[in-house]
C-alpha cells in the first residue's frame, strides 16, 4: 500500500469479509493523535431522544467526528446541530462548530464519499432498510437495538454486513458493561453447575396500534416517518414534535412500528442470555406460551441441548437469572448476586473460556472495529439472533399456539407463523441487500 492512500480510502477500499483481521498501517492512522483527516466521520439517521445519548457518545470520542444528520422533523434536525455543537464545545472546546450538515432525506446523505459510517437510531420499523442502504453505499452502520423489526430484515442486515464487507454494531451495549461480562463468564464456566433454566424477565409484547388522531406537527413528514409500515392515525406520544420530553416515545409498545417492551428490552436482557447460554449462533427449538391467551409472561423457550428460557418476572424487575445444579445467578444493571453468594465474588482462572471484552465502552469498540476491519462485540449475526429471540417471542404470544423454530433454516412448522417472519412493504418499500 503507498503512503499516498488516505486512511478514508482504505476504509472505502476493504471490502473483505468482517471478522478477517488487517492490519492499518502507521503511516494512514498517524502517530500519537488524529487528525481531523484521519477521524471516522459519521452520519445520524433519527435524531429523536435515543440521539441525545448517542451523540454525546461519540463528540467525546476523538477518532470519530459527526458531520451529518437527517431527520423528518426539521426541527429535530435544528436541535441535532445545536446539540453536537455544544457537545463539541464541551468536549473539544471547539465553541464554533457548525460541520453537521442536514438532510430530510437520508439517501442523499448516504451519497456524501466523505461520511465513512452511519448511525442508524430511527424507530424499529426504520432499522433494516437505511442499515442495508448504508451498507450497500460503502459505510459501516451502528444500528439501535433492536436490531430489526422482522427475522426477515433481520438475517437481510447480516447478508448485506457479509456482502459488502461491513462493520455493523448492534446497539445492545449490556455486553459492553463489567457486570454482564463477568457473569455470563462465571455461568458459561460452570460456577453455578450445570445449566438448567434461564428466567428474562422484560415487558410485554406487541399490540396493535390503538391511538387516536391529533393534530399534525408542522415542519414533519408524517407519511415518511411511517415508512414501509401502514400509514396510520398521527399522536403526539408516538412521534413527539420535540426531544424535550421526560418520556420515551411509544412506538415501542405497537406492533406496526415496534415490538412492545418484549423487543425493546428483550434485546438487551435476551441478548445477554444467549450470550452466557453460548447460543450466540442459534436460537430456541421449541416455544410453548402460557395457557391463557391474555397473558403477557410465561412463554417458555427451548433449545435443541434441553436448556429451558422463560419470560416470566421473578420479582426483581427486568433482568436475567441463570438457575444450575449447583446454585443460581441474577444479573441487570442494578445487581450481580448469586446464591450461594460466593459464587460471584469468583475470579476467572487461567485457562477458562473468556469472553469479548470491550473494555466497557461500546461505541469505541465499533470505531476499533472500523479500523481494524474486525467484528465488534455485538455483529450482526448476534443482533440478528437476540432480536429473533423477541420477533418469535412475540409471534408466540400472538398466536398462542406451541411452535418448534429450525434455527439453521430460520423456519416454523407452522405455516401462519412464517407469514410472520416477515412483514408487508407498503409500496415504493423494498427490502433488498
Amino acid at each position: 500500500m503507498q503512503s499516498s492512500i488516505s486512511r478514508r480510502k482504505f476504509l472505502r477500499a476493504a471490502t473483505v469479509t468482517v471478522g478477517a483481521f488487517t492490519i492499518v498501517p502507521r503511516h494512514v492512522l498517524g502517530r500519537g493523535f488524529t487528525a481531523p483527516s484521519d477521524r471516522i466521520t459519521l452520519g445520524f439517521i433519527g435524531c429523536g431522544r435515543q440521539s441525545n445519548g448517542l451523540s454525546a457518545r461519540f463528540t467525546r470520542d476523538a477518532e470519530a467526528q459527526i458531520v451529518a444528520a437527517s431527520d423528518v422533523f426539521s426541527t429535530k434536525l435544528a436541535w441535532f446541530e445545536k446539540r453536537v455543537a455544544e457537545l463539541y464545545a464541551e468536549h473539544r472546546g471547539n465553541s464554533n462548530y457548525n460541520g453537521v450538515k442536514s438532510y430530510l432525506e437520508y439517501e442523499e446523505m448516504l451519497e456524501r464519499d466523505d461520511i465513512d459510517a452511519i448511525v442508524v437510531a430511527t424507530p424499529d420499523h426504520w432499522h433494516a432498510i437505511p442499515s442495508i442502504q448504508a451498507m450497500k453505499s460503502g459505510k459501516d452502520v451502528f444500528c439501535e437495538k433492536p436490531l430489526s423489526h422482522t427475522i426477515q430484515e433481520g438475517r437481510a442486515m447480516v447478508k448485506a454486513s457479509e456482502k459488502y464487507g461491513r462493520v455493523l454494531q448492534t446497539g445492545s451495549m449490556q455486553r459492553s458493561r463489567k457486570n454482564f461480562l463477568h457473569a455470563c463468564e462465571l455461568v458459561r464456566n460452570g460456577y453455578i453447575g450445570e445449566i438448567k433454566k434461564a428466567v428474562v424477565n422484560v415487558g410485554d409484547p406487541a399490540v396493535a396500534y390503538d391511538l387516536e388522531a391529533e393534530p399534525m406537527p408542522e415542519n414533519f413528514n408524517w407519511d415518511r416517518w411511517c415508512g414501509p409500515s401502514p400509514v396510520l392515525a398521527y399522536h403526539s406520544q408516538l412521534a413527539p414534535s420535540t426531544n424535550k420530553i421526560k418520556y420515551w416515545p411509544q412506538w415501542r409498545k405497537y406492533k406496526e412500528y415496534g415490538g412492545g417492551i418484549l423487543c425493546d428490552w428483550g434485546a438487551h436482557m435476551f441478548d445477554i442470555a444467549q450470550w452466557g447460554l453460548g447460543m450466540d449462533h442459534t436460537g430456541p427449538v421449541e416455544w410453548i406460551p402460557p395457557k391463557d391467551p391474555k397473558a403477557v409472561r410465561g412463554l417458555k423457550m427451548i433449545y435443541e441441548n434441553g436448556i429451558e428460557m422463560v419470560h416470566e418476572d421473578f420479582g426483581r424487575g427486568w433482568g436475567v437469572r441463570f438457575i444450575g445444579s449447583e446454585g443460581t445467578l441474577d444479573v441487570s444493571r442494578q445487581y450481580l448476586d448469586s446464591n450461594p453468594e460466593n459464587i460471584v465474588s469468583a475470579e476467572i482462572k487461567s485457562g477458562e473460556t473468556r469472553l469479548y471484552d470491550s473494555q466497557e465502552n461500546h461505541y469505541q469498540d465499533w470505531i476499533n472495529a472500523i479500523k481494524k476491519r474486525s467484528k465488534p462485540i455485538c455483529h450482526a449475526e448476534v443482533g440478528h439472533r437476540s432480536a429473533s429471540i423477541c420477533n418469535i417471542a412475540n409471534i408466540a404470544y400472538w398466536l398462542n399456539r406451541p411452535l418448534k423454530w429450525d434455527p439453521v433454516k430460520e423456519k416454523f412448522n407452522d405455516k401462519q407463523a412464517n407469514k410472520l417472519r416477515k412483514k408487508k412493504y407498503r409500496k415504493g418499500y423494498k427490502l433488498k441487500a
